[in-house]
């Protein structure tokens, strides 16, 4: 299952939801808060406060970036 972490006024976190959505590709959102900081699981998992933050347990891959993420799910989703 894939776990897509991000915050809500991101352009970046828009763009990469947007995509999976119309890929019609089932995950799991995970809204992130600035606040939250070092004790987000976002950070927990990949070390970084950064987002989107893409997590897909099934193939042992954590990444970040939108345009890495897009291009990630369109070669292994779509």
């Amino acid at each position: 299952m894939l776990e897509l972490y991000v915050m809500e006024d991101c352009p970046f976190c828009q763009k990469v939801r947007r995509k999976m959505n119309e890929l019609g590709i089932d995950f799991i959102y995970r809204s992130y808060r600035k606040s939250d900081g070092q004790e987000n699981w976002g950070y927990k998992i990949g070390g970084q406060t950064q987002v989107p933050l893409l997590v897909d347990q099934s193939k042992n891959v954590v990444m970040y970036e939108s345009g890495d993420i897009i291009a990630y799910i369109e070669e292994n989703y779509s």
